[in-house]
């Protein structure tokens, strides 16, 4: 494509104290290129932005370069808001954590009195995610009614009894929704738009379509075909309260300076918020209200990712560090994952940046010694095997991933945050692969037997 234009440089903010601007953007500019779809990034230190760029195309078609304030698609950043706006519904004396979904949808079936409000918020309802239907992708135009898209899951068996398991579910934050309108007496538009983004300034943030001013969006986009093409049209009925919003970078900032300053709802709640939600059994599942809860370089991390036609996107938080980090890129497929961007700045930024690996080569025969199924749990395992000079891996249910080779026993795959280590035993037998990601050992898989 010729005549491009280049890319402008919105102004850089840089912390005194750590000098890392030029470092982050070093590390985020090779991976975008100028005339593909790209990313806006900012990142926060106490409450001042210390870096703010953007790269890559808004529009292919219009050559329209990406900027901070251009718009995108939060996918399932939207959470968030919803479990806010459901909080905030809780503090007026309008719902509780230990309502049951059977008390506010008559028609709902019985197991509907099973389910809790916090159930919905924590994904532990046992609720079939509708996006996992079979027939979703197939109509995901077609415009619906909040009714009829909770109709279309009502009545499935619960996959498991209510708070027993973690299973990420859309249908509970959809379900949300529909009890936010209900009990406020306002659409999820108007209720988001006027008890969050109005208050906080938060102008260039609304439920898809429900804009309050011209807004300067970037186009969505898939790659198919060795080339990127607009991406699949969908309608945001379906998307709704568990994904339906779209915001930019400075917005973002503005909500993170909300969270952190503690506003729009009761400190409890925000404690709530950013707990770990407790099983039946008493064991805890990595996720609060609306926020993953994990680690990143042993430090506390609250974080969330989306996906929706056309767009990705991820925000963390580090509440020690005081540290918040959004990427919000306009591509769902081709492009390099935003979670992956997030983490390397965020790591950067706290001056503990994560490991960079170079590929080496191995021998074939290194490669066949490593192949094998590896044991993480009673129904997943991790299957490796040689095709060519190449190791290739699969997760239960998963895609086939090509795993590079850093070391005689160390892979990694790239642009990701996950690396490996195979382990042999006192008879130079491999055992086991221990497997990292985010600065933490996440999983220790056996050779099954």
């Amino acid at each position: 494509m010729k005549n491009i234009p280049t890319l402008s440089t919105p102004s850089v903010s840089v912390a005194p104290d750590n000098g890392s601007a030029a470092l982050i953007d070093a590390t985020i500019a090779s991976l975008y290129k100028a005339n593909e779809p790209g990313a806006a990034v900012i990142v926060m230190r106490e409450g001042r932005t210390i870096f703010r760029q953007s790269y890559g195309m808004a529009s292919i078609a219009k050559r329209e370069v990406m900027t901070p304030e251009t718009t995108m698609r939060l996918g399932s950043i939207s959470k968030q808001f919803t479990a806010v706006s459901t909080l905030m519904l809780i503090e007026q004396g309008k719902l509780s954590l230990a309502d049951q979904v059977g008390d506010f949808f008559p028609d709902y079936p019985a197991q509907g009195s099973q389910i809790t409000v916090e159930h919905l918020l924590t994904h532990t309802s046992g609720i079939v995610s509708y996006t996992d239907k079979e027939d979703f992708e197939a109509n995901i135009a077609t415009e619906l009614m909040v009714t009829e898209v909770i109709d279309s899951f009502k009545n499935d068996p619960l996959e498991f009894a209510p708070g027993t398991a973690f299973n990420y579910n859309n249908s509970g934050y959809f379900l949300l929704g529909a009890l936010i309108e209900k009990i406020s007496g306002l659409s999820y538009a108007k209720f988001v738009e006027q008890r969050i983004f109005v208050p906080l300034g938060m102008n260039c943030t609304y439920y898809e379509g429900h804009e309050l001013s011209v807004q300067r969006a970037a186009e969505g986009y898939t790659y198919c075909d060795n080339s990127f093409v607009p991406c699949d049209p969908m309608s945001i009925s379906q998307a709704y309260a568990a994904g339906g919003l779209v915001s930019n970078v400075d917005d973002l900032a503005r909500w993170e300076k909300a969270v952190a300053s503690g506003k729009l709802i009761s400190t409890l709640n925000w404690t709530k918020a950013f707990t770990p939600y407790s099983l039946v059994n008493g064991s805890s599942c990595a996720y609060g209200y609306g926020w993953e809860i994990g680690m990143l370089q042993q430090r506390p991390m609250f974080a969330h990712g989306g996906g929706i036609n056309g767009f990705q996107t991820f925000a963390l938080r580090l509440p020690e560090e005081q540290l918040f980090v959004a990427v919000l890129s306009n591509a769902d497929f081709g492009i390099v994952d935003p979670e992956y961007v997030a983490h390397k700045i965020a790591a950067i930024a706290i001056g503990k940046p994560i490991q960079d690996f170079k590929e080496i080569k191995l021998d074939v025969g290194l490669l066949d010694a490593y192949a094998g199924v590896y044991t993480v749990n009673a129904s997943e395992q991790r299957t490796f095997w040689r095709d060519a000079d190449q190791l290739l891996m699969r997760r239960t249910g998963g895609d086939v991933t090509p795993v590079h080779p850093h070391s005689n026993s160390g892979f990694f795959i790239k642009n990701s945050l996950v690396h490996m280590e195979f382990v042999r035993d006192t008879s130079n037998a491999v055992t086991k692969v221990v497997l990292h990601q985010n600065g933490e050992m996440n999983e220790n898989l056996r050779v099954a037997t």
